[in-house]
């Protein structure tokens, strides 16, 4: 994940802990009189205004958390975040991925989006770096890589709308991340929500395997 991005995602969930321990009395009503974990994730979000990934670090506390000392670094670690970034979560809305999903990448039905990835591009899908060939031959490669299990590639949708491609290539024990976003999609952090939801995705294909990132086309803000 781009340093920008890293530090965007520590700051939602360091805003959001300040929000519930500044809030502790609702924060506690509301989980107590959730049904079950995900109700009260539910609720979390609608109180404090946070993403989910903020209201599951917020159900994550321990008490330890709860003390003086510990809010005003949190605090601390709040403003020094504010200070490293250049926008705000509302600018790059999409960044928490509570709204995008991955699905395999599916030759008939995807042919548009991995024809615009080709087109900007110009290289070949499978990360060497080689001037892209024919789309037929592009994707006849991509689905013969994804039979030998030497990759996986997926669609990043959100609503009906295919917003990208993550490509997982399996090479030397390790799996080389590839994050591709839509041109008019770029800059609201969908780069950022792929590559969150690509880590249970490629260690469900890849078990055991550490991933090293690539991210073209996703630029800070």
């Amino acid at each position: 994940m781009p340093d920008h991005d890293i530090a965007a995602a520590r700051r939602e969930i360091s805003d959001a802990m300040l929000k519930a321990l500044d809030r502790r009395h609702e924060v506690l009503d509301a989980i107590v009189e959730a049904d079950d974990h995900a109700a009260a994730v539910d609720a979390l979000i609608a109180l404090l205004g946070i993403s989910r990934a903020g209201a599951e670090s917020v159900m994550a506390l321990s008490f330890d958390h709860g003390t003086i000392d510990n809010r005003r670094r949190i605090a601390a670690e709040l403003e020094d975040l504010n200070t490293q970034l250049s926008f705000t979560v509302e600018q790059r809305p999409a960044s928490s991925g509570d709204d995008l999903t991955l699905r395999p990448f599916a030759a008939d039905r995807d042919r548009d989006i991995f024809t615009a990835r080709t087109d900007d591009m110009h290289t070949a899908g499978d990360g060497s770096g080689a001037p892209a060939g024919g789309i037929d031959d592009e994707i006849r490669t991509a689905v013969s890589r994804v039979d030998n299990e030497d990759a996986v590639v997926f669609i990043a949708i959100e609503g009906e709308d295919k917003v990208g491609l993550v490509f997982g290539d399996l090479d030397g024990g390790e799996v080389n991340v590839r994050i591709w976003i839509r041109p008019e999609y770029r800059k609201k952090g969908y780069g950022t929500a792929a590559l969150r939801k690509s880590r249970s995705e490629m260690a469900a294909f890849f078990p055991a395997v550490p991933m090293v990132v690539r991210a073209p086309g996703a630029t800070p803000a």
